[in-house]
């Protein structure tokens, strides 16, 4: 049974006994409803957020949610340029545990609707640029997960293990996958702290000089070192925006280039599938099997045997900013799973229902209720993904904000030069032709590279 905003308040009262509440209101959020939460009015003027489990199970995400935010001191928000929510206090409702954080302003954009060009788009990149290149001893210091190049390489080989296990995975598609897998090129990247899985939903929005910018961030109980794609892989459902994401990506990043991080993003996105498969083998759920079928052989057959990356895939400007770029780090052991039962209902929700062919193409906003609660949330154009229930019977998840869209994620074979490996051009991986800006100011350096590559380049028409 939800709980009331009245009673959420109260728990307020409990975990801010120095603040008075002088009002409550019903929040509206983009949790699938696995969340009690209201907004509440305080006395000294603040408007706070508070968020209770309705299901024991989701106890676990909601203390990472807090031990996340408490990692990040006001020496790291102040790396960012945008706002986190900051955690005010911690109570309990009948067991269960609540926390309060502080209302953050702004709207919501669903992934379809992103638009191209300067804006949003380009305002995530830059995001989650400033992101991925905070320090590791945030991530570490708090004791949160860090995950090697190779314990996520690993993941996915028993990933794969237990898909093949169900067989009723098309074999065509696990091939592509392992030779993926095998790839070592695909693997050569830096960890970096990460959201563990940023959707559209986890940006939120304001206007300024005429365009939406990020403001806030929500979603942070993932923080952890590992792989930056896990964080763009949601672009598969933003067709529109994702070339101008990745492009302010690189260019705003201040990590080693990562020359192959579109292609281990749609990796990861097709791998969603796979998740959803095992999770219905596990559960028992024959329902849930035959659409994870139905997904995966309307994958393989668009695929058409079409390999993730290629031989021909990195030219000489990628090896450079490649090689020698992954430090041999070691980390403690620990529980590196991926999690395959918590599958991202949000990756999968384009399949289970059909697109509403007369929906609004324009960009749709989710006015600031859709985490924050001042108003509800536009509905969705496709319904989210089916979960199922102990009886078997499929209960709907009505607040899925990143349905991958298939159509791109099969048209998405841009050559690398013109993802982050590159431009088409020639460019340097991570370099904005045309901007000035961007080019580097070291005089020493850029001719020490200029010669490092020129010597890398006759070696190679040396080999040839």
């Amino acid at each position: 049974m939800a709980r009331s905003p009245l009673t959420l308040a109260a728990s307020v009262a409990s975990a801010l006994p120095q603040a008075g509440v002088i009002g409550v209101g019903a929040l509206t959020e983009g949790a699938a409803g696995r969340y009690d939460s209201a907004v509440a009015q305080l006395d000294d003027g603040r408007r706070v957020v508070v968020r209770t489990p309705t299901d024991p199970a989701d106890s676990s995400e909601l203390a990472a949610e807090a031990r996340a935010l408490k990692a990040l001191t006001p020496g790291v928000r102040g790396l960012l340029p945008f706002r986190a929510p900051e955690l005010l206090g911690e109570s309990g409702i009948g067991g269960a545990p609540t926390v309060v954080v502080d209302f953050l302003p702004g709207y919501r954009v669903d992934a379809a609707h992103v638009p191209a060009g300067r804006g949003a788009a380009t305002s995530i990149g830059e995001a989650l640029a400033a992101l991925h290149a905070l320090p590791l001893s945030i991530v570490r210091t708090e004791g949160l997960p860090v995950r090697t190049p190779q314990q996520i390489r690993d993941d996915v080989n028993r990933l794969l293990d237990r898909v093949e296990h169900t067989r009723r995975a098309p074999a065509e598609l696990v091939a592509r996958w392992r030779r993926a897998v095998e790839a070592d090129a695909l693997w050569r990247f830096e960890s970096a702290v990460v959201l563990g899985g940023a959707g559209a939903a986890s940006f939120l929005f304001e206007d300024a000089d005429g365009a939406p910018t990020v403001t806030g961030v929500l979603e942070w109980h993932g923080l952890s070192v590992g792989d930056p794609a896990t964080d763009l892989q949601w672009l598969a459902s933003a067709p529109n925006a994702a070339d101008d994401v990745y492009r302010a990506y690189a260019a705003h990043s201040r990590r080693a280039p990562d020359g192959l991080v579109r292609e281990r993003a749609r990796f990861y996105a097709e791998l969603e599938f796979a998740k959803w498969l095992v999770h219905g083998f596990d559960a028992g759920s024959e329902d849930v099997v035959g659409d994870a079928v139905d997904l995966l052989t309307a994958l393989a057959t668009g695929l058409q045997g079409e390999d993730l990356i290629s031989d021909a895939s990195l030219d000489v400007d990628d090896a450079i900013a490649l090689l020698g770029r992954v430090p041999d780090a070691s980390t403690a052991a620990v529980d590196t799973s991926m999690q395959t039962d918590a599958y991202d209902p949000a990756m999968l929700s384009l399949f289970i229902a059909e697109a509403d062919a007369g929906s609004d193409p324009d960009v749709r906003r989710e006015d600031d209720g859709a985490e924050q609660g001042a108003a509800s949330p536009v509905p969705l154009v496709v319904p989210a993904p089916a979960e199922s229930s102990a009886s078997g019977t499929r209960v709907a998840d009505d607040v899925s904000t990143a349905p991958i869209d298939i159509a791109a994620l099969l048209q998405d074979t841009a050559p690398l030069g013109e993802s982050l490996g590159g431009g088409s051009d020639g460019s340097r991986p991570g370099q904005d032709v045309g901007q000035d800006s961007l080019r580097s100011t070291d005089d020493h350096q850029a001719a020490a590279d200029r010669s490092a590559e020129a010597a890398l380049r006759r070696w190679t028409q040396d080999e040839k």
